[in-house]
């Protein structure tokens, strides 16, 4: 039959591809509805697709928070297929709604494709490689190896490497002194030991945090148990002590001022020239400027050697003073 639409409904914009890339199934449950406290725990640690962001963590902690609450005659995955879209923020909600509609129909659809797009086969490759690569660092504990070694494999959970691969990578990358830990926990070689208690002994020992492998910086104490030294040692303290503190004291006092002493022009005695026993106050002072003044007017009469200043004649010099 053919169309019977005119062309104006012809031409207006379709009504139809609005549906979501998700399939909820039907819930018959009655009164069933999304309490807002579980909405907003989801919406609390959203996927931005940042570089740094793990779309294994991502999916692990909204398993964890999707299964706190249970619904009467309603499926968990149900639950988890119409909360996912508000765990995604960004370029992930983005990429999400780009998926043709209809196109998810279980949970297991939606983390395969949100797996593939945020941890492309590149990724798994680099991380395979860092677990076959790995090795204990110089100053690393057996416990922080453990550790580093696990979230390796956390953050791969598709590594493809059997567990006894696993063990065999750990123990080969281990320092030989805690290889020697492991053997003497397992009372011989340790690769004798079957898988399970291999894995057994090594969760066993990475329980204990403080390994004694770790570097020692020793310390000194005055509370030492011989008493010799200890005395010696609180004896030095106080020397040390005592020189910063004379030292602080020199650097803060002031420094001292010597007193001018007054010295004879005339005589170099320990006296002012004023004092000098010939003169009489300033006499002599005047004097001396009135003998230079006459010694300077000699200068213009150095033509006529008998010519001599009445004052450089008459003039009677104190003891140690030069002659013109």
């Amino acid at each position: 039959m053919a169309d019977q639409r005119t062309m104006a409904q012809l031409l207006e914009a379709p009504t139809e591809g609005y549906e979501d890339a998700i399939v909820v199934p039907e819930i018959n449950a009655d009164n069933f509805k999304i309490k807002h406290g579980l909405l907003t725990l989801v919406q609390n640690k959203q996927f931005f697709r940042h570089d740094k962001e793990d779309p294994h963590a991502h999916i692990r902690y909204f398993n964890k928070i999707t299964s706190t609450l249970k619904f009467l005659n309603v499926p968990s995955t149900s639950v988890k297929l119409m909360l996912f879209s508000f765990s995604l923020e960004g370029a992930a909600r983005i990429w999400l709604e780009k998926e043709p509609p209809r196109s998810i129909l279980s949970w297991d659809d939606l983390v395969s494709k949100f797996i593939n797009k945020y941890f492309p086969s590149s990724k798994t490759t680099n991380l395979q490689n860092e677990i076959m690569r790995f090795q204990q660092r110089f100053d690393e504990t057996f416990y922080e190896a453990c550790d580093r070694f696990n979230d390796l494999l956390r953050a791969c959970p598709h590594h493809g490497f059997s567990e006894l691969h696993q063990l065999d990578t750990f123990y080969n990358a281990l320092k030989s002194n805690d290889q020697d830990s492991l053997n003497s926990a397992a009372g011989g070689n340790f690769l004798d030991k079957m898988p399970r208690d291999f894995l057994r002994i090594i969760k066993s020992k990475s329980k204990v945090r403080n390994s004694r492998n770790k570097p020692v910086v020793a310390k000194v104490s005055t509370s030492s148990s011989t008493p010799g030294i200890s005395l010696d040692v609180a004896e030095l303290k106080d020397m040390v002590k005592a020189l910063l503190l004379d030292k602080k004291n020199q650097s803060q006092a002031p420094a001292p001022v010597k007193a001018v002493k007054e010295s004879c022009v005339t005589c170099g005695g320990a006296h002012s020239y004023q004092n000098y026993p010939a003169t009489d106050g300033n006499v002599y002072r005047d004097n001396i400027q009135e003998y230079v003044s006459q010694a300077v007017a000699a200068n213009f009469n150095q033509g006529n050697t008998g010519y001599r200043p009445p004052m450089v004649a008459n003039q009677i010099r104190p003891p140690s003073f030069p002659p013109v």
